[in-house]
């Protein structure tokens, strides 16, 4: 005959202790205090006894459950996404999760597809690389009961979910204060579609406009930003390039006393580079340069490109972080309830400068 199999009710035996307490002391249920001799008495039972804890049963949905993560991205042609992307499957790997990527390209049928669709994937957690369609935002909250769901957001608003956030109109200031600092007054801001659905454009617009009105030269300002319709097309690789390069043509056409033009973000300041330099403007000597989100292309020594960094690529390991912590917290519970937490991470942006940005031209007076 076999030997004969050790159970909670020997341990308990064995510790002089009721089987309950020998569960929850096991069980690391600590919601009832325990003395520390009752503790050890139980532990040093259970290990001269071979005693080994049953293995929890999963449910049939947790059973399913995919070691991978859903990420929901806006549209990979600007390299931000990319770096987003780079530091949520870096981490994934590391945890050894693979990623679903599902690429909106901001279009609703298509977000509200790809949600649809991530029940039948049977994730361990989902990542938004943007914040989801407002009329989405009950469905996300509903999603996130069941599965984590971390959104790495640019708005400034509260949400129920977890949230690696970002504060757009900081941004905007620090890009502000770099130019009044350096002596500029009349400055260009390009920008895309600035639409109530993406707000976190308009509160970097906002914040740069701020500085501005502070130091009396909010008339100072230009602000250019693309057509609607830009954002109803599917993006091509270049179409932020070509929101930077084309509004620079527009804006030369009509304000010759600019000194310094801004872009929302590094794509598109670098088709403001490439439009001064068909237009024969020197930068910085001419015209001074400024982009947002240090991207790759902007190190290259020939660009230089001026840039805001807040640390893209540790915001997508963060957000992968945030599900691991929230998988492990569901896992091993260490009371009756389940705990409830909401996640919101935020960096400090820092501005880089480079080679784009100097003193304007001092203009020389006719006699």
């Amino acid at each position: 005959m076999g030997r004969k199999k050790v159970t909670s009710s020997d341990v308990a035996k064995r510790a002089g202790v009721s089987q309950a307490t020998v569960s929850m002391i096991l069980n690391k249920k600590y919601n009832v205090s325990f003395s520390k001799d009752v503790i050890e008495k139980v532990e040093n039972s259970a290990k001269e006894l071979g005693y080994e804890l049953p293995r929890r049963k999963k449910s049939m949905e947790e059973a399913r459950r995919e070691n991978m993560l859903v990420v929901i991205s806006p549209n990979l042609t600007n390299p931000y996404y990319v770096m987003l992307l780079q530091g949520i499957e870096s981490r994934a790997a590391e945890q050894g999760f693979g990623i679903f990527v599902c690429n909106t390209q901001r279009d609703l049928k298509l977000e509200e597809r790809y949600l649809k669709m991530t029940s039948s994937l049977n994730p361990q957690g989902v990542i938004y690389m943007c914040n989801p369609g407002q009329c989405f935002m009950a469905q996300v909250e509903e999603l996130s009961k069941r599965i984590p769901v971390v959104i790495i957001n640019n708005q400034n608003e509260k949400l129920n979910v977890d949230a690696v956030e970002l504060d757009n109109s900081k941004l905007g200031r620090l890009m502000a204060r770099h130019l009044l600092e350096l002596g500029h007054r009349d400055v260009g801001y390009i920008a895309p579609p600035l639409t109530v659905r993406q707000k976190q454009r308009s509160k970097r617009v906002e914040g740069f406009l701020k500085e501005f009105q502070n130091a009396g030269l909010r008339e100072h300002v230009v602000i250019k930003a693309a057509d609607e319709q830009i954002d109803k097309d599917i993006p091509g690789i270049d179409s932020e390039y070509r929101i930077g390069y084309d509004l620079t043509k527009e804006i030369l056409a009509e304000n010759r006393n600019l000194t310094a033009i801004v872009g929302l973000n590094d794509m598109i300041a670098f088709g403001i580079m490439d439009a001064l330099y068909d237009e024969k403007y020197k930068v910085p000597g001419d015209m001074s340069v400024m982009g947002c989100d240090n991207t790759l292309f902007a190190k290259v020594k020939e660009v230089s490109l001026t840039t805001i960094e807040h640390f893209v690529i540790y915001k997508g390991m963060d957000a992968c972080d945030i599900i691991m912590k929230k998988m492990t917290s569901r896992m091993k519970k260490y009371t009756e309830i389940e705990p409830v937490s909401i996640y919101h991470v935020e960096y400090e942006p820092k501005i880089v400068v480079r080679g784009t940005t100097s003193k304007p031209k001092v203009k020389k007076e006719k006699n």
